[in-house]
């Protein structure tokens, strides 16, 4: 913009309709390379906040938030990354470089979990993740733009311990880091018309870490939620809330009551999973009765029988690849 051509003028009143669209577009010019710059965006929510609260009270809930916060400053500023603003349960964050923003949030749903480990299942901290990368106004403190709208949207989107992607992010990505990527079946996200392609980061380090359970009995497939610790049992509901991740039913009904209402646990560590007996009701695997209240490793392939009514079955990802025959007869 010439700042030559603007009028003289004492009042904006002065000026007329022509004067005032030139002007207009002019300052749009002057705006967009002054302010606008492409940016890595970055928001993190705390998934169930509010029934937190509801269940273990205002000091309880706030301290899951404030942990939240924290670990996020433990590893953002460390890449590069600046906290923008944090509104209640949720943060938002902006980044100049996109691989520098995943390893950031990487580390921070791997701080998480490190948390987690110490923490009941019904106390722990789950968030759901969304980057995208796009043009954004800022001034150095202020992001603001149609892209941050977005990101927030896609945020929205992810299930607890997900990290979403939009394409801009996954064009932007290295090639070791894209081949971690897998694609999210195509949707709407919600108050955005168009279909949005999204991926979703498989952030941890083991790659053949089990994602389903297979039922011997049913073939029933049973989807391991990213959660740090998966409780499964017969109870669906405890005081108004969900209590267990997976629950199970065996077809015939008079083998339901031999399974406890929280019958078992598994356990993710650095390492893998690890099963945690809750009940008194036999839980096996691999045939040795685990012991109630001790970890067992366990892994891909690995038979879990619960109470003599049911047999599960680690399922690895590459298991679940299209023309892969599952190898999984019952045993004699």
């Amino acid at each position: 913009m010439n700042e030559s051509h603007l009028p003289d003028f004492c009042s904006f009143d002065d000026l007329s309709m022509t004067e005032i669209i030139r002007m207009q577009s002019q300052l749009q010019q002057v705006l967009t390379r002054r302010f606008e710059r492409q940016s890595v965006l970055l928001f993190s929510d705390v998934v169930g906040s509010t029934q937190y609260f509801s269940r273990f009270g205002d000091a309880a809930g706030r301290q899951l938030q404030q942990l939240h916060f924290d670990l996020l400053a433990r590893c953002t500023a460390s890449y590069g990354g600046r906290i923008v603003d944090t509104a209640g349960d949720g943060a938002f964050m902006v980044f100049s470089e996109v691989n520098s923003a995943l390893d950031a949030v990487r580390q921070m749903q791997e701080l998480v979990s490190h948390e987690n480990l110490s923490r009941a299942r019904v106390q722990q901290l789950q968030l759901r993740t969304g980057l995208h990368w796009g043009p954004v106004l800022t001034d150095g403190e202020s992001v603001s733009g149609d892209s941050v709208n977005f990101c927030a949207r896609v945020a929205s989107s992810a299930a607890a311990g997900e990290i979403r992607l939009t394409r801009e992010v996954f064009l932007e990505m290295d090639s070791a880091r894209r081949v971690q990527c897998q694609a999210v079946p195509s949707g709407e996200l919600k108050g955005v018309s168009r279909t949005v392609e999204l991926f979703a980061l498989n952030w941890r380090e083991n790659a053949q870490l089990p994602t389903h359970l297979k039922v011997l009995e049913t073939s029933e497939l049973i989807d391991l939620p990213l959660s740090d610790i998966i409780s499964f049992g017969r109870l669906r509901e405890h005081e108004g809330s969900q209590a267990n991740d997976v629950v199970l039913t065996p077809q015939d009904p008079a083998l339901v009551r031999q399974i406890s209402r929280w019958h078992f646990e598994l356990r993710r560590g650095a390492a893998g999973f690890f099963l945690r007996a809750l009940s008194d009701s036999p839980t096996e695997v691999d045939g040795v009765l685990a012991p109630k209240g001790q970890d067992v490793p366990i892994a891909v392939g690995s038979r879990i029988g619960v109470a003599n009514a049911l047999t599960l079955v680690l399922v690895a990802p590459r298991q679940m690849d299209a023309g892969t025959q599952l190898s999984l007869a019952k045993p004699r």
